[in-house]
């Protein structure tokens, strides 16, 4: 393909808009990418199980076009899309990072019919553990219920589960999986490379459970045990029933 070629109407800002519009969408881009020349660029620079990085993102195109592509030929790419959460002023989509969230969703069903496994959306932020840096002379009777958990108030499991991956070097594309057992959640990792429960106070036969099942990795927290004994039984479960276990508490 010559450079003349990218003249034509189908690569214009004004297709592009209209393929944004289509899935009713009111957020307005001044120069959206249209999705054929992406995926023009794409199949001309990079083999099919390419993974395909994209620093500016904004609406989403570059996944458009990988979906676009994967379907045609059969190819296998993969995308990591990155983008500033610019406000947009519009309500039901108030950034740039949430219109693309959902023009990859919709493109998804749209040209792949529920064959492709779906995509993850990670937001950069802070530690999950709270930042204290008192000396022994300046806490108080007050401040004990603060510190009864070194985990910040607002994470979630999830928040818990990635960042442990993250500080392991595992990648964060697998698949998980999350079980209830004997009131507890159970979140399994790529079958097994890492399990971990952060309820309050597991019951043993939950601890044991989870051993059983000799994964690579397990992570609790440290407000799963009710006591330092009953942390130490957890090791020497373990160590009993899969030695090899690297277990974590957080």
């Amino acid at each position: 393909m010559s450079t003349i070629d990218f003249i034509s109407n189908d690569y214009s800002n004004d297709i592009a808009k209209k393929q944004l519009a289509a899935y009713q969408i009111p957020v307005k881009f001044d120069y959206p990418k249209p999705v054929d020349l992406i995926a023009q660029l794409l199949s001309t620079h990079y083999d099919k199980d390419a993974l395909v990085m994209d620093f500016f993102s904004g609406s989403g195109t570059t996944a458009e076009a990988v979906f676009k592509l994967n379907e045609e030929d059969g190819g296998k790419r993969r995308f990591i899309l990155i983008q500033y959460p610019e406000e947009t002023g519009d309500g039901a989509y108030p950034t740039i990072c949430s219109v693309a969230k959902e023009r990859i969703r919709l493109a998804g069903e749209k040209r792949n019919a529920g064959k492709e496994k779906g995509f993850r959306v990670f937001q950069v932020d802070t530690t999950n553990m709270k930042d204290v840096y008192y000396g022994a002379e300046d806490y108080s009777q007050s401040m004990l219920a603060m510190l009864e958990s070194n985990i910040k108030e607002d994470r979630t499991d999830l928040d818990l589960l990635f960042g442990c991956l993250l500080e392991w070097g595992l990648p964060l594309n697998l698949p998980y999986t999350s079980e209830t057992m004997e009131g507890c959640t159970i979140h399994t990792y790529n079958d097994g490379d890492l399990i971990a429960c952060f309820n309050e106070n597991i019951p043993h036969s939950v601890i044991k459970a989870v051993a059983k099942r000799r994964p690579r990795r397990a992570v609790f927290r440290d407000s799963s045990f009710s006591d330092s004994p009953s942390k130490l039984n957890v090791s020497e479960i373990f160590k009993l029933l899969t030695p090899d276990t690297r277990v974590k508490v957080i």
